[in-house]
């Protein structure tokens, strides 16, 4: 079966499709902020993380949010410490 769309890879994200990630509505029971950063983490390059990480402060929005397993962003990263090191930096220069 052939493919709809060509995969693409390291294409740039508008700025649209990043700050959407602001907007995503968590599963029932999950911290909306925590959901929004552990989405973004997944699906982001760091740049593009560091980009919504910047609106993601100036909203005022909480970076120690607490995941469903007790963790915050910060805490689940370090457990992926060779993908999540820039990451971790990123956060760590914004005080989380």
């Amino acid at each position: 079966m052939a493919l709809s769309q060509p995969a693409t890879f390291n294409e740039p994200w508008s700025d649209v499709r990043v700050l959407g990630h602001l907007n995503q509505q968590p599963p029932a029971g999950v911290d909306a902020d925590y959901h929004v950063l552990y989405s973004a983490y997944k699906h982001m390059r760091p740049h593009d993380f560091a980009r919504l990480l910047q609106q993601f402060v100036a909203d005022g929005r909480n970076l120690h949010a607490v995941g469903p397993e007790g963790k915050t962003i910060h805490q689940v990263l370090a457990e992926h410490p060779r993908h999540g090191a820039p990451f971790l930096a990123l956060l760590a220069s914004l005080g989380a």
